[in-house]
Parts: structure tokens; C-alpha cells; sequence
């Protein structure tokens, strides 16, 4: 997969994403700067840990199933392979999103704070896989957006209706397998609970809380792969 493939939308119903055990060439050949370079991203941005995460390669799309295997890495090698222009095209960050839309039509999008590393960015509820989104030796992409959609939004299971498939937007070095996620409120009601939700947390990831009712609403702050899924939703409506 190279950074200079056109996008493409994958609609699937499986994901086969299996844990293996690899030592990535790229983060051990380039310890020295990787370390060097994450010292001064923790500079900038204090609250910022090198936890352990997990990444993709050798993904394959055959019929409605994904297959891909990860590998255990440190969050600084991460941060380096996608700060230097994903210099490795052989591996990929793929991470699951729960696309919130509300009964109004609306799309609901948080804004990155100014402590994390994707400071100022506008998407749904997501996170690299971690150690945490392991279960029975695959990565669990449903429960890794269960868990991240509670953790920024305050929404739990049970409150919002979960689509069978999966959306897997490709572009490169990156794989969002999104899950549309359909609630009964509108958007103003949704966006006003999370906001009280934010204000309750110490250190929010979030910062502000985006709704997007047409393609007017989406802006460059949005990665290409949402405002592509958010388009390719609002043209296949009536």
C-alpha cells in the first residue's frame, strides 16, 4: 500500500485481523532518531506517552471479508513513521470509527485537543489499536470503537444502533474501518450532552464538537477519509 493510491471505500461484513508476532525493520533500524524525535514531540506536548500500539500490514479485501495482520509496536515509532511521511509503505495504521448520525440527519464529529498528537483534527470517535483491543489473538475492531466512542463521547452500548458492515476507506497508509452508529436524538441534543460530558473530564481528549448536515459543512481540519465517507453517504440519499 503507498501513500499515492487513489482512496478507495471497501464495504465489508468480516474483519480478520490476526496479532502476530514481528520485529518491524523500520523502528529498529532507526531507534536513535525515532527516540529523538519523539523527546521532542514530549517537549511540545508533556501529557504525550509512548504506550505500545498496534499496525497493520499484508492487508487483502476478498469479497466481503478484510484480512490483515498486526504487529506490536511503540507509540513513538508510530508517530515518527507518520511524521516522516509513512516511509515504510509496507505497513498500515488501520483503527475503527463509529460514525455517529443522529435522527436529524446530522453527522457528529469531535476536535482533537491541543495535548494530543492530532491537535486541531476533526473526525469520529477512533484510536490506534492498543494492547487493550486484543481478544483471542485478533484485534477487536467493534469493541476498540465501543471503548473509544465511551471514553470521548460518554455514549454507551445500548444507546446507539450499530450498522452489520463496515466502511474500510482506504488511502494509503491508513485503513479507517468505519461503522455507521445511528442515534434517536438530533444533533444539537447530542452535541450539547457530550459537550457537558467534556466539561466533566479533567483532560478531555476532545476540544470541541463538529456536526455536519452537508458537504458545505466539512472543512480541510477533516482527514480525507472522513469527508470521502461522509460524501459518499450523503450522495447515495434521496
Amino acid at each position: 500500500m503507498s501513500g499515492t493510491r487513489p482512496l478507495v471505500i471497501h464495504r465489508v461484513s468480516a474483519l480478520d485481523l490476526v496479532v502476530e508476532a514481528w520485529a518491524w525493520p523500520f523502528a529498529e533500524a532507526r531507534r536513535a532518531e525515532i527516540t529523538a524525535h519523539f523527546a521532542d514531540k514530549q517537549r511540545e506536548k508533556p501529557a504525550m506517552w509512548n504506550g505500545r500500539v498496534l499496525l497493520g500490514r499484508n492487508p487483502v479485501f476478498a469479497g466481503d471479508r478484510f484480512s490483515a495482520s498486526y504487529f506490536e509496536t511503540d507509540f513513538a515509532s508510530f508517530l515518527a513513521w507518520r511524521d516522516w511521511g509513512f516511509p515504510d509503505p509496507s505497513v498500515f495504521n488501520g483503527f475503527g470509527m463509529g460514525a455517529l448520525r443522529c435522527a436529524d440527519g446530522a453527522f457528529v464529529l469531535g476536535e482533537m485537543g491541543r495535548h494530543t498528537s492530532n491537535a486541531g483534527r476533526i473526525y469520529f470517535p477512533s484510536g490506534t489499536p492498543d494492547l487493550d483491543d486484543i481478544k483471542d489473538g485478533t484485534v477487536d475492531i467493534p469493541g476498540s470503537v465501543t471503548r473509544e466512542l465511551e471514553e470521548e463521547t460518554g455514549l454507551a452500548p445500548g444507546e446507539y444502533d450499530s450498522d452489520p458492515h463496515w466502511h474500510c476507506i482506504c488511502t494509503g497508509p491508513t485503513v479507517a474501518m468505519m461503522r455507521m452508529l445511528h442515534l434517536s436524538m438530533p444533533g444539537e441534543a447530542l452535541r450539547e450532552r457530550i459537550e457537558r460530558n467534556l466539561a466533566s473530564q479533567r483532560q478531555p481528549e476532545l476540544s470541541a464538537i463538529h456536526l455536519v448536515r452537508s458537504t458545505r459543512d466539512l472543512t480541510s481540519a477533516m482527514p480525507r477519509f472522513v469527508t470521502a465517507f461522509i460524501e459518499a453517504q450523503l450522495a447515495s440519499e434521496p
